[in-house]
């Protein structure tokens, strides 16, 4: 018996859905099997933002279907890609001269997916372009960007892309409004608890009491290095001084910072560890000009959470801020 409120193994993701498109039904809906799609479809005169991931994330990817935000999400089964025919299906479904952004996060099954997914849709007269988000500095302030992860900072670029095609911005001017944030954006995790998986019992990784990993992967992959555990402030102070390191910074620049949580860590933890790295980036003379704590893309129970810090235009902060969204996970009134 798995220490978790489930049934079947098999049946997790379809039953997950359902459940929460029961909870959510005036915004969200099933549009095919494993497929979420807004209540209220947004205009075809208008780009469709599209994404995919495994499930077992929760809220990600799906809790940010809806107006303002995406207009799908593919989903896979646990941690694993949904494959390329169903992210074709729901490519086909938004076919439009307007065209369809995908937002693709750097794992190698939803790369893989993406491109053939994209491929298949090209043969067909589907206009479709990405976005590969790679937020994840574990892997060195060096490494080539294929080289690093997509985590939790897809979910403030969803944010800003999904409100420029909200107003009506073209396909090719929604690119260059990602990608302008995409670049300038980075994520550090840290974990000092690993997950179990849900379908088998298996732990992911194995963290003694009293250590813990910055850099861990969503999945629970290894990161930067174990150390013992440290107070809230330093573990922010060192986070967040390898995320500064990595952006370069300079007083006057505007920020967005965010923390993660990634299953089992509390708020009061996670406000505890915002106050310190908002702390030290306003001591540096940049302005948070954006902010959220709370639990956007999780690991199960994984003890730990993201940093997420950006770099922001006066564009990406009204997207953020005063443009309309309302889905489950992610509700601004807008101005």
């Amino acid at each position: 018996m798995m220490n978790k409120f489930i049934n079947d193994p098999d049946n997790l993701t379809a039953e997950l859905l359902e459940g929460y498109v029961m909870a959510y039904s005036n915004q969200v809906a099933i549009g095919g099997e494993n497929i979420i799609v807004r209540a209220h479809a947004k205009a075809e005169d208008k780009v469709a933002v599209i994404t995919l991931g495994g499930s077992g994330h929760e809220p990600a990817l799906s809790g940010f279907v809806g107006d303002g935000m995406l207009d799908c999400s593919v989903v896979g089964d646990i941690f694993a890609a949904p494959g390329a025919q169903r992210l074709f299906q729901a490519l086909q479904m938004f076919k439009r001269e307007a065209g369809i952004l995908l937002v693709v996060l750097n794992h190698s099954g939803d790369i893989m997916s993406a491109n053939m997914a994209c491929q298949l849709a090209e043969r067909t007269g589907i206009k479709v372009k990405t976005i590969l988000t790679h937020d994840d500095i574990s892997a060195g302030l060096d490494a080539p960007d294929e080289d690093r992860r997509g985590l939790a900072g897809c979910v403030p670029l969803i944010k800003i892309v999904g409100a420029a095609a909200e107003e009506g911005k073209s396909l090719d001017e929604i690119i260059e409004i990602g990608e302008r944030f995409n670049a300038r954006l980075a994520t550090l995790a840290v974990a000092m608890k690993s997950c179990t998986h849900p379908q088998n019992g298996m732990t992911i990784s194995d963290l003694p009491d009293g250590e813990i990993e910055i850099g861990m992967g969503q999945h629970g992959e290894g990161g930067g290095g174990r150390k013992q555990l440290v107070s809230a402030n330093e573990t922010a102070e060192e986070m967040i001084g390898l995320l500064m390191k990595k952006l370069q910074p300079k007083a006057g620049n505007k920020a967005l910072l965010i923390i993660n949580g990634v299953g089992a860590t509390t708020h009061m933890e996670m406000n505890i560890v915002y106050r310190k790295a908002h702390q030290v980036l306003e001591n540096a003379g940049i302005e948070v000009a954006a902010a959220r704590i709370g639990e956007l893309l999780t690991v199960q129970e994984q003890a730990g959470f993201q940093m997420i810090l950006g770099l922001l235009d006066d564009d990406h902060i009204d997207y953020l801020n005063n443009k309309m969204s309302n889905a489950p996970y992610w509700t601004t009134i807008g101005k």
